[in-house]
């Protein structure tokens, strides 16, 4: 299956992947060395907002891959999207790839704006 066609509709029980963080445990990796936070929604989510100081790659996006291949591997990455599905399948990609650490946020966006 084509990781960028996947939507991102997983019911709300799916088990957490290994790279799952918490919101609580997202918020305090956010502010560490080398932390590069990752929005992989599309252009039309993000206009809709956004977490601080996120970058910005639409998963959906054809040259998702080529991307992500060209980011630094040695950085921890906090990668969400709107529902946790996609980022989740976007860390499985990068470890694939050999990042050296990458996370999920659990709930997404959706969650991450629930608990503001």
């Amino acid at each position: 299956m084509c990781l960028a066609c996947a939507d991102d509709s997983a019911p709300a029980s799916a088990p957490p992947t290994p790279y799952d963080l918490t919101q609580e445990e997202f918020k305090q990796r956010m502010d560490e060395p080398d932390v590069v936070i990752l929005d992989v929604r599309t252009p039309a989510e993000t206009s809709l907002g956004m977490i601080e100081g996120a970058e910005e790659i639409d998963f959906k996006a054809g040259d998702f891959a080529d991307r992500v291949d060209s980011l630094d591997r040695d950085k921890t990455y906090l990668v969400y999207c709107r529902s946790g599905n996609r980022s989740g399948k976007a860390c499985a990609l990068m470890d694939e790839l050999g990042f050296r650490e990458v996370h999920n946020l659990e709930g997404g966006y959706m969650g991450w704006t629930e608990e503001r």
